[in-house]
């Protein structure tokens, strides 16, 4: 066996037993990002998991789901042939790609800044309306008491709290809004969490009386309702009202997007659009067309949907435009085509906390078109 093979055998090795240093693993990374054989790759991975090296405690179909190759994919490889460095590349909490296709020469991604202009990720940042219209700015370092009439709000650690308070009888609403290149979490005065995604808006009174509670959503947001089964839970998103009882669920509303998707993890929602009504079961995902209003249901990817709550750009079987729409709102920059985008569709995992030239360059490696980086656009290249 080649030396370099042997050394990717033995840096496996060491990681499947929990024995290789930093300085190891980013050697590793390295290897397997180079223009590995991949029959070889293969057959390492084959020898190292029949050696009674796999990772403990892995659930391989996860990581499968976060890591399957980009574009476009003819062959596919054993699972557990790659149980042993998807789970380094997963637990590693960045981007990696095992590839099974041709690779397409290309020049260096094109970034025309200075280099102390690096665009970054998005942080906990967000602007808070209250029902006077004062506006208060919020972000991840921030700790404060907001006190609006009787009600207390608190902010801390990047997440905006509601204390549970008497109604003075009048409705008093306040609306919290993000940015693009930012997110927020707010946990409601009956107790439900809500984390918002970039570019996103959640309108909610301060107190919930009457028969239900309802908030106002654009954008994107995930649900953990508490549970109230005397005063239903609405999400309204313009024509479109999803009734829950008791249940954790995704509303992806985007003007921007072809469709509203209302994905139920846990629990049961009543979807609601005109005349046309449908109960979700878990794992399921309604999807309301922006142009027609057609509101059908189908089997949810809930890693995919659920991906930005937990840090990460999941892309299973997306095309190149919709992966540069969630790009530009998550890190605030304008997408410019100067080419038309391949048909290919990509699928793997890319850690949010990447800087953007990072994620491009991933994108760049995995398909046909080039990018370029010119203040806060993203130009799209042959």
């Amino acid at each position: 066996m080649p030396d370099h093979q042997q050394r990717i055998a033995y840096l496996l090795a060491r990681y499947a037993d929990k024995s290789c240093s930093r300085e190891e693993l980013d050697e590793l990374f390295t290897a397997i990002g180079r223009d590995t054989d991949p029959a070889m790759l293969e057959q390492l991975l084959e020898d190292v998991w029949h050696a009674g090296h796999p990772a403990p405690g892995i659930d391989y179909e996860a990581v499968y789901q976060q890591i399957k190759p980009a574009v476009p994919v003819r062959k596919t490889i054993p699972l557990k042939r790659f149980a042993v460095a998807a789970s380094l590349l997963l637990l590693a909490g960045t981007a990696y790609w095992l590839l099974q296709h041709k690779r397409v020469e290309k020049q260096p991604l094109l970034v025309t800044q200075p280099a102390q202009q690096h665009i970054l990720p998005a942080t906990n940042k967000a602007m808070l309306t209250l029902a006077d219209g004062t506006t208060v700015p919020l972000d991840s370092t921030g700790k404060q008491l907001i006190q609006q009439g009787n009600v207390a709000i608190r902010q801390q650690n990047g997440q905006l709290l509601y204390a549970s308070q008497p109604t003075d009888g009048n409705i008093h609403y306040n609306k919290l809004t993000t940015p693009r290149g930012g997110q927020f979490r707010l946990v409601l005065p009956d107790g439900t969490k809500v984390w918002l995604n970039s570019a996103s808006m959640l309108r909610y009174p301060t107190t919930f009386s009457g028969k239900d509670r309802v908030v106002e959503l654009e954008g994107q947001g995930y649900f953990e309702i508490a549970a109230n089964a005397q005063q239903p839970f609405k999400v309204k998103v313009r024509d479109i009202e999803v009734l829950v009882l008791g249940t954790d669920f995704d509303v992806m509303a985007y003007g921007d997007e072809n469709s509203v998707n209302t994905t139920l993890l846990t629990g049961s929602v009543l979807v609601k659009e005109g005349s046309t009504k449908q109960l979700l079961r878990p794992g399921q995902q309604a999807v309301v067309d922006n142009q027609d209003h057609q509101l059908t249901v189908r089997t949810a990817d809930i890693r995919k949907v659920t991906a930005w709550k937990n840090g990460m750009f999941v892309f299973n079987d997306m095309a190149l435009p919709a992966i540069l729409r969630e790009v530009a709102r998550w890190y605030d920059v304008d997408i410019v085509y100067q080419a038309s985008p391949g048909a290919e569709l990509y699928g793997g995992g890319i850690g949010r906390d990447l800087q953007l030239a990072d994620v491009l360059t991933l994108l760049e490696g995995n398909g046909f078109n080039h990018f370029r980086i010119e203040g806060r656009k993203v130009i799209v290249l042959p």
